[in-house]
């Protein structure tokens, strides 16, 4: 008898998991589908150093060289392809900022629905060699970004 409660037990966990692991699939699916994506993070600062060293520290991360096609920005991956790319301000007015670029397949069409939403774009489509085309914009006190691949 106890051999059959233990295949039953057995079983029931190996069920339960199975079940566990589809919905957390078919969301992660859903997500993809309906969802919002950051491609890119970008964090805006005044000591680079110190921010990518607590990511390191923190993550296990690792950065790479700046990037000049990103503004020199250091960067590392993020979960499900994007990137998190640390930098210096490039201006003496530029203040520290974190900004997310969300995926999109139509810049033109999400910088109209942008305007339309009452959103400033503060820079039009601008293509970045080898990387696709950025966009940024203010809405709600809060700087924005948009990249199509």
């Amino acid at each position: 008898m106890a051999g059959i409660e233990k295949r039953i037990i057995v079983g029931v966990v190996a069920v339960i998991l199975l079940l566990v692991g589809c919905s957390q699939d078919t969301a992660v699916k859903q997500h993809e589908v309906n969802g919002m994506q950051v491609y890119y993070l970008e964090i805006v600062t005044n000591d680079v150093e110190a921010v990518c060293s607590s990511y390191v520290k923190t993550h296990n991360i690792q950065f790479g060289e700046p990037d000049s096609l990103l503004g020199n920005a250091r960067t590392a991956e993020l979960l499900g392809g994007g990137l998190v790319g640390v930098r210096a301000p490039l201006r003496e007015d530029e203040e520290p900022v974190v900004r997310p670029y969300w995926l999109v397949d139509d810049i033109k069409a999400a910088v109209s629905a942008v305007e339309k939403a009452g959103g400033v774009i503060a820079l039009p489509p601008m293509e970045i060699p080898g990387r696709g085309t950025i966009a940024i914009y203010l809405l709600g006190n809060n700087q924005h970004g948009l990249w199509q691949l």
